[in-house]
């Protein structure tokens, strides 16, 4: 990423010759805007040709020369770290014919120093769009010609990929999800195949959560999955959908993907041992209590009583979600005539205050009048 964000601050600063889309026409040193435009031509040092640029800018705007000396006041702007005027002068070339992807991609990297995301994804949507109309132009008839279209068009499509790159980039680098997903959103109405869309995923996929779009996260985890890319974050999300809906093979298949995901799954650099440890089996028991609620529903009561006691080591009595637990292993292990174990596991749950114990205590009573055997 670095590497292709170097390749086009060189080539902003040492374009070739025949990125240069406006001319300058005949200079008639005879003339007062002539003898400007000549000084401002042979003076060495940058500040004092950029005063000379201003001066023609400012008296002499509908003169043929004067989109030239706007393209080297806008270069010169961007170089100086000046956002506002570049920009300013933007607006004014892009007014005013030819259109010049040039134009748009120096404005664009003005757009890029404001940390604009509005100016930025204007700016990029134009650049973009020149780029395109470049390499969508005919070749010359001209053999002398060639050479130069064959390399601007190059130029052009490293541009347009440069104007994908600036959504990207400006979104990872915003804080705003309603303004990354803006910029992303655009990305992919614009070049669905970007390879800038692809890194993006995680980024959008928070951003969607972030922002409440959560019908735009589950689908953007839809086709993460389809892909066969799914991280645990949109495992939950799609395995939390697939509940709500009551999918019940989506709710089997992504919880088993969650368990597989997590149990191969590397401690991220950074991140304490203790900590990952307790996030790992945060969501290994989501997955397995998820998993055999939904098996006991089915009612396949062996594998939602295997299911369910997989989630047990993992826990501790200050999890919340215990007492559950507890009662549907009672209640499966009933269902299965396994009187003492539905017993042990209706007494732990009992033990709890929770939604769950006022029940848990009534099929205890009831389990006990129907067995008399069990403690």
């Amino acid at each position: 990423m670095k590497t292709f964000a170097a390749l086009f601050a060189c080539l902003l600063a040492v374009a070739p010759a025949w990125t240069q889309c406006r001319k300058t026409g005949e200079i008639d040193a005879s003339k007062p805007e002539g003898l400007l435009l000549q000084k401002a031509g042979l003076e060495e040092d940058p500040a004092k040709k950029l005063a000379l640029q201003q001066e023609f800018a400012a008296q002499y705007p509908k003169h043929e020369a004067a989109g030239w000396v706007n393209e080297q006041l806008l270069t010169a702007y961007v170089k100086a770290g000046d956002a506002d005027k570049a920009l300013a002068i933007g607006d004014v070339l892009a007014a005013t014919p030819p259109e010049c992807v040039e134009d748009s991609q120096t404005t664009l990297k003005a757009a890029e120093l404001k940390k604009d995301p509005d100016l930025v994804l204007k700016w990029s949507n134009r650049t973009a769009e020149m780029a395109a109309k470049v390499v969508a132009s005919a070749q010359p008839t001209e053999a002398d010609e060639v050479e130069n279209w064959k390399a601007r068009v190059d130029y052009a499509k490293q541009v347009g990929t440069y104007a994908d790159y600036s959504l990207y980039a400006m979104a990872l680098g915003s804080t705003d999800p309603k303004k990354q997903t803006m910029l992303l959103d655009a990305l992919e109405k614009r070049n669905p195949k970007s390879e800038y869309l692809a890194k993006a995923v995680d980024l959008r996929f928070v951003a969607y959560q972030k922002s409440g779009d959560n019908a735009k996260a589950v689908a953007l985890a839809q086709q993460a999955a389809a892909n066969g890319q799914p991280g645990e974050e949109m495992l939950l999300v799609l395995t939390d959908d697939a509940v709500k809906r009551k999918d019940r093979d989506k709710v089997h298949a992504y919880s088993a993907k969650l368990v597989e995901t997590m149990s191969v799954k590397a401690k991220p650099e950074g991140v304490a041992d203790a900590d990952w440890t307790k996030r790992k089996n945060t969501i290994l028991v989501y997955a397995y209590t998820t998993d055999g609620e939904q098996l006991f529903n089915d009612g396949k009561l062996a594998p939602a009583d295997q299911e369910l006691r997989k989630a047990l080591p993992l826990i501790d009595d200050n999890y919340a979600g215990k007492p559950e637990i507890l009662f549907f292993l009672g209640l499966a292990n009933y269902k299965m005539e396994k009187a003492q174990d539905a017993v042990n596991f209706f007494k732990a749950c009992a033990a709890f205050k929770s939604p769950f114990q006022v029940q848990a205590n009534k099929n205890l009573v009831a389990i006990r009048a129907q067995y008399h055997g069990v403690k």
